[in-house]
Order: C-alpha cells, then sequence, then structure tokens
C-alpha cells in the first residue's frame, strides 16, 4: 500500500488533506482513485494511518482515515552516518539504503581524500536532490520520519557535530582488535545518538584520524576485507540493526 508522509495540521477528524506533489504522484503517477486505500505517517507521532481516497481534486486529494495504529518501524537508537563524499552517484545508493537500514539523519563530509569538491551552489543543488532520495526511500520503507540529508560539512565540522554524541565510532583500515567492535556496537542502547564515520574512497587521511582519537571518536575494524564506501556505512548500520532488535 502506498505510503506518504503529512503534518498533523493535515488531519482534522477523521479527514486527511493531501496537496503538493503528493496530489500528482497519487493521482497520475500511481492512477489512484476513490476507494483506493494509502497510509500516512505525519513525522512526529509514532502512529501509522490508515485512510481510504473520497476526493481527488486539481489541487488536493481528501482521504477518509479509517483507523490509526502504533508503529515501531524507527530503530530505538539514533544513527548518524557521516558519510565521506564518494564519486559519481554512489551517494545516491548510500542515501536510499541507509534509509532504509533505519538511519536517522546523513552528514556527508568533504574529508582530504574525497575526490569530489562541491561549490556552495553545487552543494545546496545535491542536498536537495539527496534530500528528495531521502524521502522516497522512506516512503517505500514506510518510515515514520525522513531522515535529514544535511549540507555537506569539512571533517573537522563533522567531528565537532559528533562529539555530542552518545557513542563514536570511525572504521580505520588500520585499527585492529574485531572484539572491541563487537563490543561498543552490542552496548548500544535505545534513547542514545551514535556517529558513524565512512571515508570516502582512499579511507580517512591519518591526521583526520588523529583529530578524531583526540576528540573521543573510537577506531574499530569492520573485519581483515577492505569494503567499499558505499558498503562500510551498510554493513555497520545492518549490524546495528540486527543488534538492536530490528
Amino acid at each position: 500500500m502506498p505510503h506518504f508522509f503529512i503534518t498533523p495540521e493535515q488531519i482534522q477528524g477523521t479527514k486527511i488533506t493531501v496537496g503538493g506533489a503528493d496530489v500528482r504522484h497519487i493521482r497520475d503517477v500511481l492512477r489512484m482513485k476513490a476507494g483506493d486505500g494509502l497510509t500516512f505517517s505525519d513525522g512526529e507521532n509514532a502512529l501509522e494511518y490508515n485512510a481510504v481516497i473520497s476526493e481527488t481534486g486539481t489541487d488536493s486529494i481528501i482521504c477518509e482515515l479509517l483507523y490509526a495504529q502504533a508503529t515501531d518501524h524507527e530503530l530505538p537508537a539514533k544513527i548518524h552516518l557521516f558519510q565521506g563524499l564518494p564519486k559519481g552517484d554512489k551517494m545516491d545508493l548510500v542515501i536510499q539504503k541507509a534509509v532504509e537500514l533505519g538511519v536517522h539523519e546523513i552528514i556527508p563530509v568533504a574529508a582530504g581524500r574525497s575526490v569530489v569538491r562541491l561549490s556552495d551552489k553545487k552543494a545546496a543543488d545535491k542536498t536537495r536532490r539527496w534530500q528528495a532520495i531521502s524521502e522516497a526511500a522512506a516512503k517505500q520503507s514506510r518510515r515514520q520520519n525522513i531522515p535529514v540529508v544535511r549540507h555537506p560539512l569539512g571533517f573537522a565540522e563533522a567531528v565537532a557535530l559528533a562529539v555530542a554524541m552518545d557513542i563514536r565510532i570511525i572504521p580505520y583500515e588500520m585499527a585492529g582488535g574485531f572484539d572491541k567492535t563487537k563490543s561498543i556496537i552490542a552496548a548500544i542502547r535505545p534513547g542514545q545518538s551514535v556517529a558513524v564515520f565512512i571515508g570516502p574512497e582512499g579511507g580517512f587521511e591519518s591526521r583526520e584520524i588523529e583529530l578524531a582519537l583526540e576528540a573521543g571518536l573510537s577506531a574499530i575494524t569492520l573485519g581483515p576485507r577492505i569494503l567499499r564506501t558505499e558498503t562500510a556505512g551498510l554493513v555497520v548500520l545492518s549490524w546495528m540493526m540486527y543488534e538492536l532488535g530490528q
């Protein structure tokens, strides 16, 4: 059943009013009509609203609310993915899959070895595109919230943002001790915030690792194999999803 995001103000009694770009998508792309069912999340309450279309118009679609049910589609810990900017369209894939796996927020990071260099205008354009990808993935996976994709940050700015989080890890190919990795990830508890730093192609520079460690991040290993930048973050998210029971 198609899933969409609304604000609490769009719910009035048993009526849900859909506006904006979702109108065209429901009416012209999905070709839905009166009597067809769909679900909504409002981004604030842990509820999924089940409704049917009652009226379709040019600028709005009116739905009749059937019932609301509690959901647990969100991870109980908030995972913030600090992703080193990769080449090409790899970031599109990372965002899409990270949202499906339950990430709370994605922070693109312009690391020293990032090949991509974005001007302010290009960064703004990319961020808008990435946010649209996040929204589409959130709809597909029936998330309660749309994860925010931040404007790209420099590495030092990203570390400064992460220091306030409860758990901070940075996978690094020179790190050892797989037991340490397992114990850190297994120790994550509901309600905690988790920063996960993933390097670009070529990994992090040694000075970046030094800065991260000085700021209290823990260098961990993901095993003996070297993972691509678009793979590493998804491995960590999948592992955390397993440990958190979702």
